[in-house]
């Protein structure tokens, strides 16, 4: 990833007491000698701590998308011209649940929804942003527990008709954990990727593949994963957009010392790029950054940038939450709204220490 325009975002808990009950965006310093420091902080009034943290697609062109998969709220978001666009919510009606003799599912009434997993795309043929998401639909059984009941279904929206439309659910089930928000971008060059899951032929064993979503013809396809030889239930697998191309990262869950292996897919086939073996106190990767640089989660959640060509780990000093996101800055409109109307605040963290040193120095006066 070779661009010297890049910006970069970390999804984290507040650290200022004033916003103590919200997720925030730090915007970090990219100027050379500047060490990554964070220069600005965002916050949304929108995503709340106590509720799961918000999801984050993208980058699309300089655009982000937020979403919170408890109450279905979207938005997506330009940081760069601060226009952000909340989407209107779905009006597509929630299917009956389907008989069936697990009683678990014997299901009575609709109870609530939950928005699982989300994508961001473009449509290069109709030249339109689109938004994809996975609903599953909870209903009270009998015994007045709410459980996930199928069917369940797949919502599409497009930025040029302001309006969400159905779409056929794939026959497999995409793998992700209660708030999951992947790590990396997974969509790249007109189509989203994720890990799922289906059952063999004989029903008793699960296997596991590439689920991919085409914004253009509004269809899923398959990819077979890359021969690793570990099994998912202990390793973790991303995907990621490696310079224009599909890879994969693949990293034990567990452990202080680990190895990490890029894949990348070729003309259909994939090759192990690199692999950084017996790393000590590092949790996960998070990005590219410049010249092929890697950020990594440390063990002590603080972030750490790996250079490939010395094979070298420097500690930046800066604490990790959720996420970290790298994107350029692009003038797209959204058809939305200046931050300051939707309660966007952004507050200059060396702003926020001159005016602690303003008052103290009023204070001083008044004494003299």
């Amino acid at each position: 990833m070779e661009n010297n325009n890049l910006n970069l975002l970390l999804i984290n808990r507040s650290p200022d007491p004033v916003f103590v009950d919200f997720h925030n965006f730090s915007l970090l310093s990219t100027e050379k000698g500047q060490n990554f420091s964070v220069k600005e902080n965002i916050y949304f009034s929108f995503y709340k701590i106590g509720e799961d943290p918000p999801n984050v697609s993208g980058p699309l062109n300089g655009l982000l998308c937020l979403d919170d998969e408890c109450d279905g709220k979207v938005a997506l978001w330009n940081p760069s011209t601060r226009e952000i666009k909340f989407l209107p919510q779905s009006t597509i009606q929630h299917p009956r649940p389907s008989h069936t003799t697990d009683f678990r599912c014997n299901c009575r009434s609709y109870n609530f929804s939950m928005f699982d997993l989300t994508s961001f795309g473009f449509d290069s043929k109709s030249e339109d942003y689109k938004v994809l998401r996975f609903v599953t639909h909870y209903f009270r059984d009998k015994f007045g527990y709410s459980s996930p009941c199928e069917p369940r279904q797949v919502h599409l929206y497009s930025l040029k008709s302001d309006s969400w439309k159905e779409i056929p659910h794939p026959d497999a089930d995409v793998v992700y954990d209660r708030g999951y928000c992947p790590l990396f971008n997974n969509y790249i060059n007109g189509v989203s990727y994720w890990i799922a899951t289906t059952e063999d032929d004989t029903g008793d064993n699960l296997i596991d593949f590439i689920l991919s979503f085409d914004f253009a013809n509004e269809k899923f396809s398959t990819l077979r994963l890359p021969k690793f030889g570990r099994s998912l239930k202990h390793y973790g697998l991303e995907v990621l957009d490696v310079n224009g191309s599909l890879g994969a990262f693949v990293f034990p869950k567990k452990g202080h010392e680990k190895s990490f292996d890029l894949w990348v897919m070729n003309n259909g086939s994939w090759t192990r790029e690199f692999c950084i073996e017996s790393v000590p106190g590092v949790k996960k990767p998070l990005g590219f950054w410049k010249n092929g640089e890697l950020f990594f989660k440390g063990s002590n959640h603080e972030l750490v940038l790996f250079d490939p060509a010395t094979r070298e780990f420097k500690n930046l000093g800066i604490r990790v939450g959720l996420k970290l996101v790298t994107y350029v800055e692009s003038l797209v409109p959204i058809n939305g709204k200046s931050e300051l109307e939707e309660d966007v605040i952004r507050r200059p963290v060396g702003d926020r220490q001159k005016q602690s040193g303003k008052k103290k120095r009023k204070k001083t006066d008044s004494k003299i």
